[in-house]
């Protein structure tokens, strides 16, 4: 007795586990629901900054685009300045050899020769005035030098902190990325959990239905069979062979249908693509592979940044099409062909095939081919 009782116990017990271990392990489908949609509206969030960040990270973009060209300017005006100063160094160097090495006799011997103390005095103020000018001149250049030195350093400093930023919203940048690639694929799961839920208490009403029927059934058997037996004891005389019709139990479940069908592939087919225009993008591009250098701001022969590069590759001139931000903006592609554009929020090339690319890649190693960056989509002109 004892033994019975404790197995009883211990099945209790047993079973009483696995209904709240059940219950647990398997949320509703309102529930999952509810979850997706609050994983959704992080996403939207995330979205959200991530967008204002892509906005940022444009607009730093363009600044340092201009502050690539303001430098690039103020080199050249530097240079301009530079030999300036020289050719008036120059020229001063000579007439300090002409007035002090040769020519003290002379100004001397027009002193002398003046006959009037006005006439000395006019010479003298003229030599002090030829003094005067030179000095003046010489300052003059040396405080041009100065400025457009100064201008250069102020812009290496500036474009140097755009860079940091640059470097520093890249990086949020790709955490939320990151982030937002996440929480998708948990609404993905979510998706999976809440087809597998609508599927088991598909399957649960289908089973309850199926239980209720076959009590149904069961019950009319037998209520049937107590007719029978009413129906012999009160027709002891009839015929024993002879059965009452019996309702046949109907098994057609009104609450089961057949399922659609899933449709057809919807997918859109690729837009039609010009392979001579790729050709064309690419030539372009290996014609300045290892012969241009990589400077901010530039679309000029021999010089690119990043975006300038792949517009002169698409068009095949030095103007600008825009920025990375631009063309991250342009219709994607999953099917890239060579002479299609990777992108991703900091960096664009021309993809040549093969998981290759052409691009600027940055200061000091100007045009190389490469491998496609982690994390580009495909764009097409």
């Amino acid at each position: 007795m004892k033994k019975r009782l404790v197995k009883a116990l211990i099945a209790s017990a047993v079973m009483s586990s696995l209904m709240i271990t059940t219950v647990f392990a398997t949320p509703s489908v309102d529930e999952l629901k509810n979850q997706k949609a609050a994983t959704e509206n992080e996403v939207n969030d995330l979205q959200t900054q991530l967008n204002k960040l892509m906005d940022k990270v444009n607009e730093l973009e363009n600044k340092l685009i201009k502050k690539g060209q303001d430098l690039t300017k103020a080199k050249k005006d530097l240079v301009v300045a530079e030999e300036k100063q020289k050719k008036q160094y120059e020229d001063m160097k000579l007439r300090i050899q002409y007035m002090y090495e040769e020519g003290d006799s002379s100004a001397l011997e027009r002193v002398a020769a003046s006959g009037s103390i006005a006439e000395i005095l006019n010479q003298m103020e003229y030599v002090q005035k030829v003094h005067t000018y030179d000095r003046n001149k010489l300052h003059e250049y040396e405080e041009t030098v100065q400025e457009v030195e100064d201008l250069k350093t102020t812009l290496e400093k500036d474009k140097k902190k755009l860079e940091n930023l640059q470097t520093e919203y890249e990086a949020q940048s790709q955490e939320l990325s990151t982030t937002i690639e996440s929480k998708s694929s948990e609404i993905e799961n979510l998706d999976v959990m809440i087809q597998e839920a609508a599927r088991a208490a598909l399957e649960a009403q289908k089973e309850r239905e199926r239980q209720e029927r076959e009590e149904r059934e069961r019950q009319a058997r037998e209520q049937q069979q107590q007719q029978d037996q009413q129906n012999q004891q009160q027709q002891p005389d009839q015929d024993q062979n002879q059965q009452p019709d019996q309702q046949q139990p109907d098994n057609t479940d009104p609450g089961t249908q057949d399922e659609p069908s899933s449709g057809g592939d919807t997918s859109t087919p690729e837009p039609s693509y010009n392979a001579a225009t790729g050709n064309a993008v690419v030539d372009r591009a290996y014609g300045w592979v290892g012969k241009a250098s990589y400077v901010w701001g530039a679309c000029s022969p021999g010089a690119f940044d990043c975006s300038g590069f792949v517009s002169y590759c698409l068009t095949g001139s030095y103007s600008r099409l825009g920025t990375t931000y631009t063309f991250l903006a342009w219709p994607q592609t999953s099917n890239p062909q060579p002479g299609d554009v990777c992108v991703n929020a900091s960096h664009c090339g021309i993809y040549i095939g093969g998981g290759q690319m052409i691009h600027a890649a940055t200061e000091g190693v100007g045009v190389v081919v490469g491998p496609v960056q982690g994390g580009m989509i495909y764009v097409r002109y």
